[in-house]
């Protein structure tokens, strides 16, 4: 099977321009190939996670990839898949997020001499003279078609802003950038980056003349996977300071039935025979042998085989009867929270973060869905006697330790 063959049976490949061309170039190894990050956060997150995997696939077929991280395009904030603008960042803000990727992108992908290349669009966006840039490349752009893309098409009646409207032309310019400055001939994308990715085609083949090769792909599932990892506390992240090895393997052991194999196939490195023969045989008590496998292998790789261990272990512990692991989710709550060694419930759900508001809190009591130290909670005005730590479960997945300081 060759790597391309493997990359469409795991679902990776929606649109395509020049089909064989890309096909050959990546089973041959000589693909270069570029992946940009914008540094909208100062951790990446489970929606990136799923392009550094196509990247170190790729790899790993000897092609060539470029990390390019927006220090340029940061600052103005694409509005693809957006029903407003987009915050805008500082200078400062985007360089301190930009070395935050740096750290998480080194330990997943092969940086160095004919390795993976790591370039920031700062370097030639920030000098660019404005008037220089509507001449050499604003000519080759059609209003009429831009106004076409998806990207723009969703943001019309709301109001789309000027600064929004050019970052087609700036991510553009990026492929043309990198296909002058180190032979860049293939870009991915999320399918919602299909209008910008095709802009950044037509830009090199139009200066550079027919002759230049210029290839897009999309990741099908790129712009899914951003929602795949979303929570009720917010995005599932890459850094353990802002989700920890525990949470993170747990988001994983509680994807629904019918996500399992889709994931298995688009973010581990478990050959796609072995996972196509398991989706043979998946039912009832298959489903969660597969997930956990799933939540391990995507632990090791994020945080290392130790914490996949401990997570897995905490995992098993808690779910398979004590209730308690030194490894679960834990906020300590200072002693002048408790009146007589007791605390109420809807205090207890907000600080921990279980309920984003009292109100929030009675609902899901309402909902039968609180449970302390395995006692189901019925009122809501209930006070909680804490010796030293309590458990509680939200829901039928979701526990937390509350500790007494």
């Amino acid at each position: 099977m060759t790597v391309y063959e493997d990359l469409q049976r795991r679902g990776l490949l929606a649109q395509l321009t020049d089909e064989k061309e890309i096909a050959d170039l990546i089973n041959n190894g000589k693909a270069t190939f570029y992946i940009g990050f914008d540094p909208t956060a100062d951790s990446l997150h489970v929606g990136h996670f799923m392009a550094l995997c196509l990247m170190k696939r790729m790899q790993l077929a000897g092609n060539r990839p470029i990390a390019l991280l927006g220090g340029g395009t940061g600052l103005i904030g694409d509005p693809s898949g957006k029903t407003d603008m987009r915050k805008m960042l500082t200078k400062e803000t985007v360089e301190h997020n930009i070395e935050c990727f740096k750290k998480q992108m080194s330990r997943f992908i092969e940086f160095g001499d004919d390795k993976a290349i790591m370039v920031n669009n700062a370097d030639w966006l920030l000098d660019l003279n404005y008037v220089e840039l509507l001449r050499e490349v604003g000519a080759c752009f059609s209003v009429n078609n831009m106004l076409r893309a998806e990207c723009y098409k969703q943001r019309m009646e709301r109001g789309l802003s000027f600064l929004e409207f050019n970052y087609m032309i700036m991510q553009s310019y990026d492929f043309y950038m990198l296909y002058k400055k180190y032979g860049c001939n293939m870009q991915f994308g999320g399918d919602d980056q299909w209008s910008n990715m095709l802009g950044g085609t037509e830009l090199i083949r139009k200066k550079l003349g027919k002759d230049a090769y210029a290839m897009t792909i999309t990741l099908l599932l790129n712009s899914e996977g951003k929602k795949m990892g979303k929570t009720e506390k917010g995005a599932v992240w890459l850094d353990a300071d802002k989700t920890s090895p525990y949470e993170f393997f747990q988001y994983w052991r509680n994807v629904a039935d019918a996500d399992v194999v889709k994931c298995l196939k688009l973010l581990t490195f478990i050959p796609i025979e072995e996972i196509e023969e398991m989706e043979q045989h998946l039912e009832d008590a298959a489903f969660n042998q597969a997930k956990e496998r799933l939540a391990f292998e995507l632990t090791k790789m994020i945080h290392g085989e130790d914490e996949a261990n401990k997570a897995l272990a905490a995992a098993r512990s808690v779910f398979g009867g004590t209730g308690v692991s030194d490894d679960m989710p834990t906020t300590e709550i200072p002693a002048d929270k408790f009146t007589d060694g007791k605390i109420g419930i809807l205090d207890l759900l907000t600080l921990t973060n279980l309920a984003p508001s009292k109100r929030e809190a009675r609902n899901l009591i309402a909902g039968g869905g609180v449970l302390v130290n395995d006692t189901k909670i019925a009122d809501p005005n209930e006070l909680i006697a804490v010796d030293d730590f309590v458990v509680i479960k939200k829901g039928k997945k979701v526990f937390h330790k509350a500790k007494k300081v």
